[in-house]
């Protein structure tokens, strides 16, 4: 699958791969910075941002979607850094072509089933009907009370697309849908044997102590940091904790 990509700077490569509902332009400032030293590409994953829309979307799929799109850039071993979703992509990606990728970043993810805890998101966006006149603050108002959280609300929103008379959602959700499974899951095996850190925020129960040593199977060398005064969305939560862990290990 050709992606679409966001691509900024020169130098040694790197790979900046999303979350889920989430899109290239998601990693915003965090790209800027790196590009004074780095050439970055930030892709839209499959059925996200303005990248295609694809039936099927389990990780060994996103996998090939950037081990394809590395082929085609003529990037040497580009360290890769993967958030949530992305960092699941991240890890697949490394243990299915190890030698394509030269340093492995996971942010707040961990290599194990997740419960089906955001399914109830694609439901109400899913829900809301996409008329003639729907203002961002309708849209809004439609995911309230699903999505008590207005920061949730908003980050969602991003990907509903008001530049036609009718708005439409940039996401694949029937898609998406689907793919929850698979996306919840982790069923990828192997070893990665290149350097590794994994960043998890403070405020974030997606990586658990107990994840460490299933991470220490699968990627011997990984280390282990935390960003502190973040949760989950620990770039955005604070990105001068997080750009401080990871620029040292990407020079």
């Amino acid at each position: 699958m050709k992606l679409n990509v966001i691509e900024m700077g020169e130098g040694s490569p790197v790979l900046l791969l999303h979350g889920l509902f989430g899109a290239a332009r998601n990693w915003g400032g965090i790209q800027k910075r790196l590009a004074q030293r780095h050439r970055v590409l930030a892709p839209d994953l499959r059925n996200h941002g303005e990248s295609p829309h694809a039936a099927r979307m389990s990780y060994a799929d996103m996998a090939e979607d950037i081990a394809g799109l590395i082929a085609a850039r003529g990037m040497r071993a580009p360290a890769v850094l993967g958030h949530s979703m992305g960092g699941k992509v991240a890890m697949a990606l490394a243990l299915r072509h190890g030698p394509m990728v030269g340093r492995l970043v996971v942010a707040d993810i961990a290599p194990v089933k997740y419960p089906p805890s955001l399914r109830g998101y694609i439901a109400a966006m899913r829900a809301i009907t996409l008329k003639m006149g729907l203002t961002r603050k309708d849209a809004d108002g439609a995911l309230e009370a699903t999505i008590p959280e207005a920061g949730i609300r908003a980050f969602l929103l991003q990907s509903l697309d008001f530049s036609a008379d009718v708005p439409s959602w940039k996401m694949g959700l029937a898609e998406l849908a689907a793919a929850m499974p698979d996306i919840e899951d982790f069923a990828e095996a192997g070893r990665y044997d290149g350097p590794t850190l994994v960043l998890a925020g403070a405020q974030s129960r997606y990586i658990r102590l107990e994840n460490h040593d299933l991470f220490r199977r699968l990627f011997p060398q990984a280390r282990f940091a935390t960003v502190e005064k973040a949760g989950h969305w620990l770039h955005a939560d604070n990105p001068h904790g997080f750009l401080t862990e990871l620029e040292p290990f990407l020079a």
